[in-house]
């Protein structure tokens, strides 16, 4: 059974940082490129960030580039996703998602990920 379950949102004043986790299961990790997805509130969800199955390869949404980092260990299974210099803005639910191809690079068409994690809500206040 395939699952991947998000970790490590909260409440951060604007200017700080926070770590988000996403632990995956059920299927060769290694294998898939993953990517991140947040939806603030009244907006439709958005890409983030993506990284390929080694993690050689990366890339943001113009929104946050600089500002966030994604990572992968795959011998942990899990992906990463540091956020640095928060603003309001970023206030969203963050969500991690399996891309549906395996050994592929990632497209940021979200039918293109079969498996989504229940999400992390991330607030900044300012």
């Amino acid at each position: 059974q395939v699952r991947v379950v998000e970790s490590g949102g909260g409440l951060v004043q604007d200017g700080g940082s926070l770590r988000l986790s996403c632990a995956a299961s059920g299927f060769t990790f290694s294998s898939y490129a993953m990517s991140w997805y947040r939806q603030a509130p009244g907006k439709e969800r958005e890409f983030v960030a993506r990284i390929s199955t080694s993690g050689v390869t990366t890339n943001y949404v113009d929104a946050v580039k600089g500002r966030f980092t994604i990572s992968r260990d795959n011998a942990k299974s899990t992906v990463y996703l540091q956020m640095n210099s928060l603003n309001p803005e970023d206030t969203a639910v963050y969500y991690c998602a399996k891309f549906r191809r395996a050994l592929t690079l990632p497209t940021t068409q979200e039918n293109d990920y079969d498996y989504w994690g229940q999400g992390t809500q991330v607030t900044v206040s300012s």
